[in-house]
């Protein structure tokens, strides 16, 4: 025990005397919380938007009033010739086109269905999705009020529905109480395997494992040294992740502290166990960088970090059973957000310790006191 407290001693003293990885222990991941967060957003907001107005009527009129009074579009001045506005979307400048056509407005009077035009650049799938749906809400919604005006000028009786959506877990859709979660989980991921990584990797280059190997410290003995400091830190770090976004985002803690505390550690064991792995088959921090950043673009993208994985191909599900950035998204989520509870996420905390042990296993049987 007195061994592996002076090796513990020891990895402390030489993480902070080492000028490079305190940077990126406590400066890089806040940086990268307060921009990413505002950053990465799927919010659609100042879609440049061309109309062609060729009915010149009230319900033309109150069409663009409504695209104006949108937080999500910027009305550009309106042109007569359509090609006029595509020139617009080639060059960059517009990002979609609404043309109403000629008796618009007549063909709503007359009970007849109505059309309408909407050209949007979509080189972007995501936001063109988004403008085509954000355009057509503001569209019908326009036009319903339109035709309850018409019948209510005409005497006619027209039943009224309200639809009253209620968004659970996200009350104001904030994008940043999703986001904030998910950039925490990519954080504490890169302490757990890139430091660990990095700091054997350059016990081998300074030559200090040749003394190591020589003393009486038993294998466990210096794994444990080694990975112990960098899952104190990696739950650090989270702590203060939480009160930056706390403080900063006013994201929501509805769960427990204790559980989330108490799956990152598992989680924190398998990213430690990669990091102790890539570095007993690398020779340099490059090697192990190169190699470090292949498995973890590969974790994040794959995570749901920015997209659901329910609406991935059937192969990336199945992949994501072994992918245990998947499992931290989902349990931060649903801890801090949903408030869940040990029952609703044990699947995730018996699979991600699963993946912990086995690579955990892997690990030492990979690495090997020996220069």
């Amino acid at each position: 025990m007195r061994k592996v407290l002076f090796l513990l001693q020891k990895e402390f003293i030489q993480i902070f005397r080492n000028k490079t990885m305190l940077p990126i222990i406590f400066v890089v991941p806040i940086v990268q919380l307060l921009i990413l967060v505002n950053a990465a957003t799927f919010e659609m907001k100042n879609v440049n938007l061309a109309i062609v107005d060729n009915d010149h009527s009230s319900t033309s009129r109150n069409i663009i009033s409504h695209f104006d009074g949108s937080p999500f579009f910027t009305i550009i001045p309106s042109f007569q010739s359509v090609n006029q506005a595509m020139d617009l979307i080639n060059s960059n400048i517009a990002d979609a086109v609404i043309v109403i056509p000629n008796k618009f407005e007549l063909r709503i009077r007359n009970s007849q269905q109505p059309s309408i035009q909407i050209l949007i650049n979509s080189i972007n799938g995501v936001n063109a999705g988004l403008t085509n749906a954000y355009s057509s809400n503001i569209i019908q919604k326009t036009i319903q009020d339109e035709l309850a005006s018409f019948r209510h000028q005409a005497n006619m009786v027209i039943p009224q529905i309200d639809v009253v959506p209620r968004y659970w877990y996200n009350q104001e859709i904030n994008y940043s109480h999703f986001m904030v979660p998910g950039i925490l989980a990519i954080l504490v991921t890169i302490i757990g395997m890139f430091l660990t990584a990095i700091n054997l990797v350059r016990e081998k280059e300074m030559g200090t494992m040749e003394q190591i190997n020589v003393t009486p410290i038993k294998k466990h003995h210096f794994i444990i040294g080694k990975l112990v400091p960098f899952l104190i830190i990696g739950l650090v770090e989270l702590a203060f992740g939480l009160l930056i976004g706390k403080l900063i985002f006013d994201i929501p803690i509805e769960g427990s502290l204790l559980l989330l505390f108490a799956f990152v550690s598992v989680y924190l064991v398998f990213a430690l166990s990669v990091g102790l792995f890539l570095s007993s088959s690398a020779s340099s921090q490059q090697q192990v960088m190169f190699m470090a950043f292949f498995f973890m673009i590969v974790f994040v993208l794959m995570s749901g970090i920015f997209t659901p994985t329910e609406s991935m191909p059937q192969w990336a599900q199945y992949f994501n059973l072994i992918n245990p950035l998947y499992y931290f998204m989902k349990v931060i989520r649903m801890v801090l957000l949903k408030g869940a509870n040990f029952a609703e996420i044990k699947y995730y905390f018996l699979s991600i310790s699963l993946l912990a042990t086995g690579m955990f296993l892997l690990a030492i049987g990979k690495f090997k006191k020996t220069v």
